[in-house]
């Protein structure tokens, strides 16, 4: 993704949101007389007379530019709502005690007009696989608990350098679900299990777990995430918010906790496309526009990403349950109707990248965490790292298993023609299902499913990880967007956008007229249970 590419992405995305009716959701709230506009849902999270659950960042530049509203207050505000309502969840581990100085700081450049761009004074929560030297980075693992790591991530430096507020660590799936060959999705030693607000007894889906939920509560801003495989994209499905996957390498991964340096990326979260794309414009350390310059920006009347003319390919995967399939029915018929062309397709290769990616992360996570330990205090490699998880009761109170650590040791190392081999084969037929079905169609992205509806939270049963939707863009290292699409029996159902590599402005623009087009976001009720049997997927 060129450098102009995504400044120009930004500014249209900063602007929008000023000049239509509101974020995606504001439009299904009634108008009351004499309100000037759209009432929130009940119980909706107000701070200064600003809806939590719906604003963008945007708005919120707007409203301390004008004095209305301060970081400091929006800070507060969240930090108000993590002790309320994150008992019921489980999703944020810590808050930093640093938050409201960082806040005051923000409010000082506001009041000079020395912002630093759309992020200064917004709050953000990491994922805990992203570390940071005044914070501890457990990956949700006793074994990294003991003290925090000396420096910041690469990605938190860029954001510290916006003036993002830090809020604080986000619970996820212990080791981003790459240690059990059955574990849980949500759940660490460190930080328990987090629950769906949805539906509290059903499942975050992983690894991102964390700050999944926590954007669906309105517990922060924005948060970030990482994937190998699904871990930005289902958890946003899942939680109905806003996912991105961006191209491998766009975001630095130094300084997070690694599985394999061949696929994992950091990417952001969000209630909103706008929020994403304002988030990785700072992650990728791109130009984008200053948060005073949006009135001055030219074109400003057109919404971004029309989806008038764009072609979209549905691989709708009806293993996913009719209802899904039924849904993807309906989202299909609703971007028809705005315009787009959907044309069902299936990628190939399917089969032989579910046969080959497993082997080949195993030796990429040998090598990539044995670099990663030995800049850590505790143990110093995998071989150490099992023998921790043996001696400590703590590790196994939900599942006790720790195959892919085992099976990790014994794998071939990444200098193995055999492992050469799987990896060359991989990258060839993953980003071949993607570039052969858009150039054969003509399409501008390949839409599907990006969760099934959540499954119950049960440690004994654990997740089984049969979500395909999110395979080959990972595999690729090529963007995928998960935008909210509706719901099943009140859980979220994603869709998931997925283009060729370093089109990553293209696909956030394509979302954001998506998101607007299907305006299926709505606040969580936090409901105990549902009725009905449990679903087994899960992902990494």
């Amino acid at each position: 993704m060129k450098k102009r590419e995504l400044a120009a992405l930004t500014a249209a995305l900063v602007v929008a949101p000023l000049l239509t009716a509101g974020a995606p959701g504001q439009r299904a709230a009634a108008a009351g007389p004499g309100t000037g506009g759209p009432l929130p849902p009940v119980g909706a999270p107000l701070v200064h007379g600003v809806n939590l659950d719906t604003v963008t960042i945007p708005e919120l530049q707007v409203r301390m530019k004008r004095g209305s509203l301060t970081s400091s207050a929006l800070t507060r505000a969240y930090l108000r709502r993590i002790e309320a309502i994150d008992p019921k969840l489980n999703a944020v581990l810590r808050t930093s005690p640093t938050a409201l100085r960082q806040a005051a700081a923000s409010d000082l450049r506001h009041r000079h007009g020395k912002v630093l761009g759309p992020l200064d004074g917004i709050p953000v929560l990491l994922k805990d696989n992203v570390n940071t030297r005044d914070m501890p980075t457990t990956a949700g693992s006793l074994a990294l608990a003991a003290s925090p790591p000396e420096t910041d991530a690469v990605l938190v430096r860029k954001l510290r350098a916006a003036g993002a507020v830090i809020l604080g660590k986000a619970n996820m799936s212990e080791w981003a679900n790459f240690r059990a060959a059955k574990p849980t999705s949500g759940w660490s030693a460190v930080g328990g299990q987090t629950n769906n607000p949805y539906v509290l007894d059903r499942n975050p889906c992983g690894s991102s777990s964390g700050s999944a939920a926590a954007l669906a509560a309105s517990l922060a801003q924005v948060a970030i995430g990482t994937e190998t495989d699904g871990s930005i994209v289902c958890p946003a499905g899942m939680n109905g918010v806003v996912g991105h996957k961006p191209s491998l390498g766009l975001v630095s991964r130094s300084g997070v906790v690694p599985i394999s340096a061949e696929q994992d990326t950091a990417g952001p979260m969000a209630r909103n496309v706008v929020d994403a794309a304002l988030t990785l414009a700072v992650l990728s350390g791109r130009d984008t526009v200053r948060a005073g310059s949006a009135a001055a920006l030219p074109d400003a009347g057109a919404r971004p990403g029309g989806l008038r003319g764009k072609r979209i390919g549905l691989w709708r995967l009806p293993s996913l349950g009719t209802e899904v399939d039924a849904l993807m029915t309906r989202t299909a018929e609703r971007l028809r109707a705005a315009g787009a062309q959907v044309v069902e397709v299936v990628p190939p290769h399917q089969e032989r990248l579910a046969e080959l990616e497993f082997p080949a992360l195993l030796s990429e996570f040998h090598r990539d965490i044995d670099a990663y330990l030995a800049t850590r205090e505790g143990p110093r490699n995998l071989a150490e790292l099992i023998e921790f998880n043996r001696s400590h009761p703590a590790e196994r109170t939900c599942f006790s298993g720790q195959e892919l650590f085992e099976q990790a040791l014994a794998a071939p190392p990444t200098t193995d023609p055999r492992y050469r081999a799987m990896r060359a084969e991989l990258t060839d037929l993953s980003q071949r299902s993607i570039d052969e079905t858009m150039a054969a169609h003509h399409l501008d992205a390949i839409a599907s499913p990006a969760n099934p509806p959540a499954w119950t939270t049960d440690c004994a049963r654990g997740d089984n990880d049969v979500i395909p939707s999110s395979t080959p863009a990972a595999v690729a290292g090529y963007p995928s967007l998960s935008v909210p699409a509706g719901s099943v029996n009140e859980l979220p159902v994603g869709l998931l956008l997925m283009a060729g590599d370093r089109q990553d402005a293209e696909l956030l623009s394509l979302g954001a007229a998506v998101e607007d087009r299907l305006d299926a976001w709505r606040a969580p009720r936090y409901l105990p249970t549902l009725p009905g049997d449990p679903s087994l997927p899960g992902s990494r």
